[in-house]
């Protein structure tokens, strides 16, 4: 049995492999799906096994799974194309006979009715279609999204975060980091099949908030600039995004003022067996890293 993450690479894969190594699971007994040996080096370094595989060939998946594994499979970046990209991923599981399939999907999950949340719902209908043991990781928003601590140096610059959200909205946002542990221990753990874990924060805050600590802890005052939908999608244009995915962070923001991303059920929390890391503390590591 192994341990196998696909997209082990991007940034949340690499924290899995380093939470799971740390937990003391063997290196050998973790599998590192990869797109290129280039990008898995430093995983390899560790010891850890490599399997170079593609999303988008079925062909390259074949001996990446085997019977009683347990997968985590990290939803893709190419939006609109990813449930296709996943069934890859599921088909070649199902073959294998793996024991877990756990995945990252979005808060919400079949209730997420957002532009960015849709390949994430039809993945979990593939998944559940396919009768394979499942663990559903509904992650909410993280706090590394530039309109929190992503962008803090250009924040700063600017004295303000802006977002079309409408007043009093909430997100209840958590660092990367708690994602990736929660999902490490979901996979060196047993008692998590057929759940599906509502993964955020344990306080949702509002835009206003976010400025008022990032002022705090800065001393500089910034503040949060409320625009108009076209406006932010102009932003995000002008900063070098295409307009399709400027149109997906836009309705991001509406979503956000539906309450979609505010919910606090806990279970993020309880799976990490403690509280989720408070805004204060990824502020305070934003700042650091600026210098």
């Amino acid at each position: 049995m192994s341990i196998v993450i696909t997209g082990a690479t991007g940034h949340l894969g690499r924290r899995v492999v380093a939470d799971l190594l740390a937990a003391g699971v063997p290196a050998d007994g973790i599998t590192a799906v990869a797109r290129t040996k280039e990008k898995a080096e430093g995983l390899a370094a560790d010891g850890v096994r490599v399997h170079i595989a593609d999303y988008d060939d079925p062909a390259l998946f074949e001996g990446a799974f085997h019977p009683g594994d347990r997968v985590l499979l990290i939803s893709g970046t190419d939006i609109g194309r990813r449930a296709a990209q996943h069934a890859v991923v599921i088909d070649a599981a199902k073959a294998a006979g793996v024991a877990q399939l756990a995945y990252t999907g979005i808060l919400g999950g079949p209730k997420a009715d957002f532009l960015l949340a849709a390949d994430h719902r039809e993945t979990e209908r593939l998944i559940l279609e396919s009768g394979l043991p499942y663990t559903f990781l509904r992650n909410g928003w993280y706090t590394e999204a530039p309109t929190i601590v992503g962008d803090l140096g250009g924040v700063l610059e600017r004295g303000e975060i802006t977002s079309s959200t409408a007043p009093g909205a909430r997100i209840a946002a958590a660092p990367r980091a708690d994602f990736a542990e929660a999902a490490a221990r979901v996979l060196r753990e047993d008692g998590h099949l057929g759940t599906a874990y509502e993964l955020s924060g344990d306080t949702a805050w509002t835009m206003d908030e976010i400025a008022d600590e990032v002022s705090r802890q800065s001393g500089r005052t910034v503040v949060h600039r409320r625009v108009t939908p076209e406006e932010q999608k102009a932003a995000y244009v002008a900063a070098g995004l295409p307009e399709t995915f400027a149109d997906i962070l836009v309705d991001v923001d509406a979503a956000i003022s539906r309450g979609l991303l505010a919910a606090t059920p806990g279970d993020l929390a309880r799976l990490l067996g403690r509280p989720t890391t408070p805004l204060a503390d990824s502020v305070r590591t934003a700042l650091a890293e600026l210098g």
